[in-house]
């Protein structure tokens, strides 16, 4: 299995907070620099979405692919991986918030992708690790801002 990248970030916000801005991707255009569009497909039994579509132009790569949530209960955490895509093979992801007594929260995010294209180790895991670092600190800006 494949090394995962892993970052967290402490908000200045409640993981209620937190979890209400990483769900609504309706409104991801607006702060998620990369994502030129992005569409609900599918929603679950909790109204939180199953299937998303996201067009992505980071520059140099620019994909178009749907990932399938799954949301846990207690709305801490939500995993993903990918359903279908271009130049992507596989994308195993997750956001896990930890709620701290001074009021902030601690969102630790998980993610491993495999590309269509051969990319070497130590590429692929910084191109992991700026876009998990670009995510959070855009996650961070939206929910404080």
């Amino acid at each position: 299995m494949a090394d995962k990248t892993k970052r967290s970030i402490s908000i200045a916000a409640p993981s209620s907070r937190v979890m209400d801005v990483i769900a609504d991707y309706d409104a991801y255009p607006e702060w998620v620099a990369a994502a030129k569009s992005v569409e609900v497909l599918a929603r679950g039994a909790n109204g939180r979405a199953r299937r998303v579509r996201f067009v992505l132009d980071a520059g140099m790569v620019k994909d178009t692919y749907e990932l399938d949530f799954d949301w846990a209960s207690d709305g801490k955490s939500v995993r993903w991986s990918l359903a279908s895509a271009e130049i992507q093979k596989s994308q195993d992801g997750s956001y896990t918030l930890e709620d701290l007594p001074d009021g902030t929260t601690t969102v630790t995010y998980e993610l491993t992708v495999d590309l269509n294209i051969p990319m070497i180790g130590l590429f692929k895991r910084k191109a992991e690790k700026a876009i998990t670092d670009t995510a959070l600190k855009e996650l961070k800006k939206r929910v404080e801002g």
